[in-house]
């Protein structure tokens, strides 16, 4: 796998040879550094800024989506990220539940005119979904010099003998829409058809997975790689079918007023990223304990001990001192390795 590099000055250049960033950072010209599990360089001596074209292939799914980095000499990186869902079934429960408590004596928020009718915007499930998408976008931007985007265009279908307008309201090409409009701001934006991608897989031999789930190259990131192929050439066999996963953090916001009533009235600690401790500590950071290694803070209890969670999403212990571990950096998504294996 290639090491991003930064200059100096912080502007991205092609990626370097392991054997490369080595030899830089023992001879004390190069800073290493971790971005979201990501291992990058940056130069501490002026350079020019050679760049080549590079690309981001995006193949869009319900569940996993495929991301690759790649120019016309080599294949950067592959990433295969969970999609964000559930927003819309959460708004819907705290509508219901703000809604309940109206008709109770408790605090609550008055109710007001819709202050958004009548005016152009994105459902909150549709716009998770999109913006997560924009996210990685803009993570890859800040490690490699992205110069194009190239997405697979998906189609809504319609209502069958529907009027022509009902696909426009259709959430998916609303949110595709905002999507594409979001990088035209940032890249060059190229896009290709489903039946498009599966004629370039196919010329080039390369098989998908009937597994959508599965976590592995064949899975998505094949697709993403013949979009990216596409776009900028170079060799027909991939040369990097290393894998790393992404999924988005859990964040349970602070609730006021729990869902089931608590015994004895009083309300816990709930929600939140501020742990309220000596040291300012905030969840989603990553750190690394004596005993389970790297992992994330999750939440603190009242007695002072720690939760901490694996970067599979997986709970460790909630009964860890602020001894047994070292903070590191702050996270924005859950990340670990995927199964590197032949398409």
């Amino acid at each position: 796998m290639y090491v991003p590099v930064k200059t100096k000055e912080g502007k991205q250049l092609m990626p370097t040879p392991p054997p490369v960033a080595r030899h830089l950072i023992k001879s004390g010209k190069a800073t290493p550094y971790w971005s979201h599990g990501v291992f990058c360089i940056r130069l501490n001596y002026e350079t020019t800024a050679y760049t080549q074209d590079t690309v981001v292939g995006v193949d869009p799914g319900s569940k996993k989506e495929g991301f690759t980095v790649k120019s016309a000499t080599h294949t950067y990186l592959n990433i295969q990220a969970d999609a964000h869902n559930k927003v819309g079934k959460k708004v819907e429960k705290r509508r219901e539940l703000r809604r309940g408590r109206r008709s109770r004596k408790c605090p609550n928020r008055k109710n007001r005119t819709n202050r958004l009718s009548n005016k152009a915007r994105i459902p909150a499930g549709t716009r998770a979904r999109w913006d997560w998408k924009l996210r990685v976008l803009d993570w890859l931007s800040k490690v490699y010099p992205i110069t194009y985007v190239c997405v697979e265009d998906i189609q809504a279908p319609t209502i069958q003998h529907a009027k022509k307008w009902n696909k426009s309201f259709s959430p998916l090409e609303v949110g595709k829409q905002w999507f594409y409009t979001e990088i035209e701001k940032r890249w060059e934006l190229r896009t290709l058809q489903g039946w498009q991608t599966k004629e370039i897989r196919e010329s080039l031999g390369l098989k998908k997975s009937s597994n959508k789930l599965s976590e592995t190259f064949a899975a998505h990131c094949v697709d993403s790689w013949c979009l990216a192929y596409q776009t900028v050439g170079g060799s027909d066999t991939p040369d990097n079918m290393d894998l790393l996963c992404l999924s988005p953090i859990p964040i349970r916001r602070r609730e006021l007023h729990r869902q089931n009533p608590q015994k004895g009235g009083k309300r816990p600690r709930y929600g939140g990223t501020v742990l309220g401790t000596p040291g300012n500590l905030v969840k989603n950071t990553l750190i690394q304990h004596v005993k389970y290694g790297f992992a994330r803070l999750a939440g603190v209890s009242s007695r002072g001990l720690f939760s901490i969670y694996s970067m599979e999403n997986k709970r460790l212990t909630t009964s860890a001192k602020r001894s047994d571990f070292r903070v590191l950096t702050r996270l924005n998504f859950c990340y670990r390795s995927g199964v590197s294996s032949p398409v």
